[in-house]
């Protein structure tokens, strides 16, 4: 578990799932994730999500308000599987999704960042990256305040999201 000021972190658990499947049925907070899932693929990223940590010892966190236990998303590292090439594929890719209320409040910031003081203390230093939708500017401008930089674009969903990497 991860606390900051404002939030509790701990890895996604089974007891999360409509709390998630909520999040992702949200056409605001799915808009740039490639639209509102159906339940099995909602079912199946869950069940992703868990394994990450069976498999690699780090993965998604469920994010919570510290102070009345609301969910605010989901923030961590995983490795997708996306197919866009072995300069992205086998890096830790940095995720986070927040809950349409959530936004604006700089809860994604705040989380990102003790993600990666954490990961970098569990697993070391080096590279990261993650993809943006380009029309995404609130996540554009997390991943420029985390130090991601630009450094390529992909087709991946019907879009050409922005390829970041963060050099540790």
């Amino acid at each position: 578990m991860i606390e900051t000021e404002r939030l509790i972190l701990r890895p996604v658990a089974m007891a999360d799932h409509a709390e998630v499947a909520a999040m992702l049925r949200d056409p605001a907070t799915a808009q740039f994730l490639g639209g509102v899932s159906d339940p099995e693929g909602i079912w199946n990223k869950h069940l992703r999500n868990i394994g990450h940590w069976v498999a690699f010892g780090y993965g998604i966190f469920t994010v919570r308000r510290a102070l009345d236990g609301a969910h605010v998303g989901q923030v961590g590292l995983g490795h997708f599987c996306r197919g866009l090439g072995e300069d992205f594929d086998p890096w830790p890719e940095a995720s986070w999704i927040l809950d349409g209320r959530m936004h604006g409040q700089g809860y994604a910031l705040e989380a990102a960042r003790a993600v990666e003081s954490w990961f970098t203390a569990q697993h070391g230093a080096g590279r990261r990256v993650c993809i943006i939708h380009p029309d995404n500017a609130p996540s554009l401008r997390v991943a420029e305040r985390m130090g991601y930089r630009p450094y390529g674009a992909a087709a991946y969903r019907d879009a050409r999201p922005v390829k970041l990497e963060r050099l540790a």
